[in-house]
């Protein structure tokens, strides 16, 4: 049985093969070849043509973009199951945006002409493909709509609380966020110094705990009432 073959099990649980029989989830698989990146390796950069379809089944990565002066905005983070840039996009696209590992990172890599056909030949693996689309344009309009009408306090409460279910791990009866406080400053559109005045208040309140790169949340319904707050 090959590497890519083997970790089946968990590319069943990721958002793309959702639904899909095991028997065409493995097939997909064999398709594929893994690679590996470091840490700080930029997989693919914006403006580049898009070649391959790359998912990441070790690891974490960052989709960015870059403003006119260099300013550096993140655009989500992505964890083990989650497909790392565009899908479903035809010949002569390119990426609307960089991927830098933020961790050693282990990928799966279709060409786009292997993963189109199977695209085609599969209305479930489409139709997920389609899901994941729709639901990044949402995210980036929920963003969008939260920096331009709400205050600082919901905006990262809200950030945390969609960081909880993309990226978070349950440990020791906590949920844990590998997240640095630059990039929550980053996809919420504060400076470092109120992301840092914020959690610093609800870790006192006992909602949660600041680790280096990393964020415990330890109480989920107070936060999830932050996002709330006017």
């Amino acid at each position: 049985m090959t590497e890519t073959t083997q970790q089946s099990p968990l590319l069943e649980m990721s958002e793309v093969f959702a639904d899909l029989p095991i028997s065409v989830c493995t097939d997909i698989i064999s398709m594929a070849r893994p690679r590996y990146y470091m840490c700080r390796q930029v997989i693919f950069f914006m403006g580049a043509s898009i070649k391959e379809t790359l998912l990441l089944t070790e690891g974490r990565a960052k989709i960015t973009q870059h403003s006119e002066n260099g300013t550096e905005v993140i655009l989500r983070l992505t964890a083990p199951g989650q497909v790392i840039g565009e899908l479903g996009l035809g010949p002569g696209s390119r990426h609307s945006s960089t991927a830098q590992a933020l961790q050693a990172c282990k990928v799966l890599v279709w060409s786009t002409e292997t993963f189109e056909t199977v695209l085609e030949r599969s209305p479930i693996l489409r139709r997920n493909a389609n899901r994941i689309l729709r639901q990044r344009l949402d995210e980036l309009e929920s963003r969008l709509s939260e920096v331009s009408t709400q205050m600082a306090s919901p905006r990262l409460a809200h950030a945390l609380v969609r960081l909880i279910d993309q990226i978070g791990q349950k440990v020791n009866g906590h949920v844990e966020i590998n997240v640095s406080q630059e990039a929550l400053a980053q996809m919420t559109a504060m400076t470092s110094f109120t992301v840092n005045r914020l959690l610093t208040d609800w870790e006192k309140q006992g909602l949660l705990k600041v680790r280096r790169k990393a964020i415990e949340i330890h109480s989920f319904l107070p936060l999830l009432g932050l996002c709330k707050v006017a």
